[in-house]
């Protein structure tokens, strides 16, 4: 479908704003008329005779007053309307966005991202608010001077029409030509912008190996071809208006020499003819606006274009018909021969993976890099789906439940931390803004983050800045950990990141998560050796199959196991391991293994 048609999805709700335009456009052209109209008594009977000069002047103010009462009220409501249409297309846009899975965001990037949301949505916000007002206005502006004309001198009013046709071709080209450079130009924004965000949330690697110039030189080049191709895009719009200026130049004098004749045969009065050449020349602001509408709307069509490109892309997952909230966790989590493969991938990353955790159960998820880790917890909250297979809760198929209720009861603690530009308390609170002061309070001292927010300038006013740049790693992994308390869940998604941390910190972080562990249900993706000996089961994956299940103890006792080598070969950090045994006391007695079966 036509991208403009396509828009008016999203002009309908404010139709009535439009409606409402309309009445004041017409009376733009009619004021507009009457004011070339009112030239003929002026020249025929004020001036010479001094006849009816107030009533003429009069006219004149009142004439000029509905001018500019048409014109605001058609420019404001149209303006309204398309500013309202923005407001509903890029938040659309956004949530669409927001929808999506991590294989989109993987092939896209930021940079190009925000161009969508900001340089496509204002191109198509220009047309709606000021091409199509000047489309319906500016030609309701034509017809009322044409009407002048052909009352005036209809035999004239034919040979001006004549060269009207000669603008139509150059108008139809120039229109395509607009519409492929202007795509070209988003794509040049949309490079730029990359480019910019990328050097910008990297600027301390940047400064740190003094690629300054590099990237200086990177935005340099992509900013000269952005301005080529918008001076394209300039040097096109800009011939128009030229040659529609040569036609009326000729048109002009032709009609001057034509007039002279008609006035020395008094077939025409001079208060006719300049109403005539008045009426013609306000034609040209007009023509001139109209010649850059089919220009400025292929420039919408580009722009248009990319926006439904995303908006067509549907990567995430969405509720099944008749999908039901997930009642109160009680029993357990069953991974039923799962199979996972990425859309663009024809290998699987899991491949029949099978094994079941009891309510309360903590599962280490171990294995090298490339295993399937991560991609194994990510199918708990769906942030994709199965291929092959399913994940029950309690019995229920996960893809048969509501987004929502199934999110609502998983907690996810990130290796790598993500905080926003925010207070301390506003992102400890993420999940449930408005929790009072007192249960933030409460949470941060069992994250041991109370001790340093208290520190912080504002305490828990304190904006953190980006990603919480202005704290440490340890101290943004405790606030992280804050948040997930806070939230309560029954199951937890917990991929540590305490590797990089120094030894206090470590051990602040370990107690915190075996806090933020205890009697909830987890799948833990291990890195520290502390945190696969608490476990409850330990699941071993190797090419994406599960090759072996146990506890601690059990899989190391077992001669040539996949996980003895795991540990032989130092997979597990062990630097500080015995400190952050000691600082982290037992959950509780062992329970028993979660079952698996390869």
């Amino acid at each position: 479908m036509n991208p403009l048609l396509r828009l008016l999805r999203f002009v309908l709700p404010h139709k009535l704003r439009v409606i409402a335009a309309l009445p004041a456009m017409v009376l733009y052209a009619l004021a507009s008329g009457g004011l070339a109209y009112i030239i003929e008594p002026i020249f025929d009977e004020a001036l010479p005779q001094g006849d009816r000069v107030a009533l003429i002047c009069g006219a004149l103010v009142g004439l000029y007053l509905m001018k500019g009462a048409g014109a605001y009220f058609s420019v404001y409501l149209m303006a309204d309307a398309g500013q309202r249409l923005v407001h509903d297309l890029r938040t659309e846009l956004f949530g669409h966005m927001l929808g999506q899975s991590r294989t989109f965001f993987g092939s896209r990037t930021t940079g190009r991202l925000l161009s969508r949301l900001t340089s496509d949505v204002n191109r198509v916000q220009q047309v709606v608010s000021e091409t199509c007002g000047d489309l319906i206005r500016e030609s309701l502006a034509l017809c009322a001077f044409a009407g002048l004309l052909f009352y005036q001198d209809a035999r004239l009013a034919l040979v001006c029409m004549t060269g009207a046709p000669l603008v139509v071709y150059p108008l139809v080209r120039l229109g395509q030509l607009v519409r492929q450079t202007t795509r070209r130009g988003q794509e040049e924004v949309e490079h730029l912008s990359h480019l910019a965000v990328e050097a910008l949330t990297g600027h301390r690697i940047v400064q740190a190996f003094q690629a300054e110039s590099f990237e200086r030189q990177k935005f340099t080049r992509a900013s000269h071809r952005l301005y080529r191709t918008i001076m394209r895009v300039t040097s096109a719009l800009s011939i128009l208006p030229s040659v529609i200026e040569v036609l009326g130049g000729v048109a002009i004098a032709g009609i001057l020499w034509y007039g002279s004749r008609e006035i020395a045969a008094g077939d025409l009065t001079a208060g006719q003819f300049t109403s005539f050449m008045t009426a013609l020349l306000l034609m040209y602001g007009p023509v001139r606006k109209l010649s850059r509408v089919n220009a400025n709307i292929q420039q919408a069509i580009a722009a248009a274009e990319r926006i439904f490109e995303v908006l067509d892309t549907r990567t995430g997952t969405a509720d099944r018909p008749g999908a039901a909230a997930l009642p109160p966790f009680a029993s357990g989590i069953e991974f039923r021969d799962v199979t996972f493969r990425y859309p663009d991938d024809d290998e699987a990353v899991l491949r029949g993976v099978s094994f079941t955790v009891r309510a309360g159960e903590v599962v280490a998820v171990v294995g090298l890099s490339g295993a399937g880790k991560s991609t194994l917890v990510n199918l708990v909250p769906r942030f994709h789906d199965v291929t092959e297979g399913a994940i029950l809760i309690d019995g229920a198929d996960v893809r048969d439940v509501t987004l929502p209720s199934l999110r609502r009861a998983i907690g996810i603690v990130a290796q790598e931390t993500f905080l926003f530009d925010a207070s301390v308390a506003d992102n400890i609170a993420y999940a449930a803004p408005g929790t009072p002061r007192a249960s933030i309070v409460a949470v941060a001292r069992a994250a041991h983050a109370h001790e340093f927010i208290v520190d912080l300038p504002q305490g828990y006013d304190t904006v953190i800045g980006e990603r919480g740049q202005r704290l440490s790693g340890g101290q943004r992994q405790r606030l992280t950990i804050a948040r997930a308390l806070l939230k309560n869940p029954p199951i937890l998604v917990l991929d540590e990141a305490t590797s990089a941390l120094d030894a206090e910190s470590e051990l602040l972080v370990q107690d915190a998560l075996a806090r933020l562990l205890l009697n909830r249900t987890a799948f833990v993706i291990a890195h520290r050796l502390s945190t696969v000996r608490r476990a409850d089961a330990i699941i071993v994956l190797e090419g994406g199959r599960v090759v072996e299940s146990g506890r601690h103890e059990e899989l190391l006792a077992r001669s040539g196991s996949s996980y003895a080598k795991l540990y032989a070969t130092q997979v597990f950090g062990q630097e500080g391991e015995e400190r952050a045994m000691a600082a982290v006391s037992p959950a509780g007695p062992a329970r028993p293994a979660a079952s698996a079966t390869r």
